[in-house]
């Protein structure tokens, strides 16, 4: 006679986490190539409003590149730099350094440095260019009003975005749309400042092709700004839906998770040290909500509730 456990019935509703890895891997790729088009598109519009010789357009090319590389190199040190945290030991953080060093172990990752930022509203984040360059960084906070198993929880959770390399695809973004904005500026001053005279010989030998070509180049230098923030921020959402997939894995108890972010959504206290530029790094909004019919559009985490149905169906 069989002694097999009988196979427990699907509940409907319920989350596969492999399910919600994937489908968040392939929409994150398939918001990358838009930023790709947003990019190409700005640049092709405004090279042919412009008219420029193609050295010079090789040059700003270049130069663009140069300030992509530096951004994305010196990106985690202005964000720890900003947020005002301390680099701690296990001397001095023992509870919080030994987890972060056990979830490494368990996740097969180099151990990240460990920061705390001195506030009193609980949240956490994690940085860096790859998990060999890693920081994990919490709030006092979160320290003092979790449970250490709710702890635990946030932190796999930080961890997977380093396993993940969620950091990194965060830190691409945010180069690239200073990037979509920095060639948006530029056009701009372009159009309003020296384009005049440029501008009336061309449509004597265009005609009105070269009009068209103009004003869909401001056009496009007005929204796509606007176009990358929102992509910026859809990659942002579906990087914590997969976090938590992924750190419920890790740490074996997404009813921890779970209850760790009711109690950071509930908390009243604000956290000083964030801003819109780091906002989308920690692991709830720490910004004040707005009503606004934008709002879905430009926030930078899922809804709150919408996670932690989603874990508690895992």
């Amino acid at each position: 006679m069989s002694t097999d456990p009988a196979p427990q019935p699907f509940i409907p509703g319920s989350i596969l986490v492999w399910d919600r890895v994937a489908s968040n891997k392939r929409t994150t790729w398939v918001l990358m190539s838009a930023f790709v088009v947003v990019l190409t598109v700005l640049v092709g519009l405004l090279s042919l409003a412009i008219g420029l010789p193609i050295g010079i357009i090789g040059v700003v090319g270049i130069g663009l590149i140069i300030y992509a590389v530096v951004s994305y190199y010196i990106s985690t040190n202005v964000v720890l730099s900003i947020s005002g945290a301390h680099e701690v030991t296990k001397e001095e953080e023992w509870e919080f350094v030994r987890r972060v060093e056990n979830l490494s172990i368990g996740a097969g990752l180099p151990m990240p440095k460990t920061w705390v930022l001195e506030d009193s509203a609980p949240n956490a984040f994690a940085t860096g260019r790859d998990p060999q360059h890693a920081h994990v960084v919490a709030t006092r906070g979160l320290l003092d009003k979790l449970e250490p198993i709710e702890l635990e929880a946030v932190l796999a959770h930080e961890m997977s975005h380093i396993g993940n390399y969620d950091i990194r695809i965060m830190t691409l973004t945010t180069v690239l749309v200073g990037l979509i904005a920095l060639i948006s500026d530029l056009a701009l001053r372009w159009s309003f400042m020296g384009a005049g005279g440029r501008r009336s010989s061309r449509e004597k030998n265009g005609g009105g092709g070269v009009v068209i070509i103009l004003v869909l180049a401001l056009v496009a230098a007005i929204l796509a700004p606007i176009i990358a923030q929102a992509i910026k921020f859809g990659i942002s959402r579906q990087r914590e839906y997969l976090a938590d997939a992924s750190g419920a894995l890790l740490s074996r108890h997404p009813e921890a998770l779970a209850r760790a972010l009711e109690k950071i959504a509930a908390d009243p206290e604000p956290l000083e040290a964030a801003n819109k530029a780091t906002a989308h790094l920690y692991i709830s909004n720490p910004l004040k909500e707005h009503a606004s019919f934008l709002n879905n559009l430009f926030d930078t985490h899922p809804p709150i509730e919408e996670r932690i149905r989603l874990l508690r169906n895992m």
